[in-house]
């Protein structure tokens, strides 16, 4: 047993010199034990840090308008940063694995604070059907899938469908987006969701406008409670 983890240490090690893996943020080889990004870009990354702030400007988008319990986003996104290509590989590299270890690394971060407690289960903002055969996969539910392994919370992909292809949201103004979004998705048997607390998840909060269609599908269900988490948001 430990020659043949010897051998596949020593084969881990050899396969890393011929392709080694390198941070998605600034290109630089990544070292054992570091995933996506590097030790130093991970201590720079923009947080927000609204998980610990009551009332911070995530939740402020969402008041009176669904049963917010809290909310909050992970990092800033800023044009021009390279942290921005932590986004950019997720949603348009094919590197659906960066949303796992990203879920991962947000979750553990929000568990001391008690963020997600209570919480019964996550829904990841759904991909049109097309969308998603396009890309091969949902980012947001990649995303949900690394908060899960480290909370236990289940993932409910079943719950909320998306029932009409939108264009992107790139480049529309805070009226259009709300336009294109109007009326998307569609709640599959609420009843099995009565009473519960829901986390939505997505990858990147620009006006809300996503986010909030999906969560008023929810509005009517008898003592829902909503609460939403976003891998980054538009600063």
């Amino acid at each position: 047993m430990k020659h043949t983890l010897l051998i596949k240490d020593w084969l881990s090690s050899f396969l890393s010199l011929l392709f080694p893996r390198c941070c998605v943020v600034c290109g630089r080889p990544l070292a054992k034990g570091e995933e996506c990004i590097c030790t130093e870009c991970n201590i720079n990354l923009p947080r927000t840090n609204y998980h610990l702030r009551k009332d911070n400007p995530v939740e402020r988008l969402f008041w009176g308008q669904i049963p917010l319990e809290r909310a909050t986003s992970f990092f800033f996104y800023e044009k021009g940063s390279d942290f921005r290509l932590i986004l950019h590989r997720l949603k348009y590299g094919g590197q659906k694995e960066i949303g796992a270890i990203m879920g991962r690394y947000m979750a553990a971060e929000l568990l001391s604070s008690n963020f997600f407690q209570g919480i019964d289960v996550i829904i990841p903002i759904p991909l049109h059907k097309k969308k998603q055969q396009i890309r091969g996969y949902n980012q947001s539910e990649w995303i949900a899938r690394g908060i899960a392994a480290v909370t236990g919370i289940p993932i409910d992909t079943e719950s909320i469908l998306r029932k009409k292809n939108t264009e992107t949201q790139t480049r529309k103004s805070v009226f259009e987006r709300r336009d294109n979004v109007e009326g998307i998705f569609e709640l599959q048997h609420p009843e099995t969701l009565a009473g519960k607390h829901i986390l939505i998840v997505d990858d990147v909060l620009t006006t809300g406008s996503t986010t909030l269609a999906c969560a008023s599908c929810l509005v009517d269900v008898e003592d829902i409670r909503i609460s939403i988490l976003t891998l980054a948001m538009v600063e």
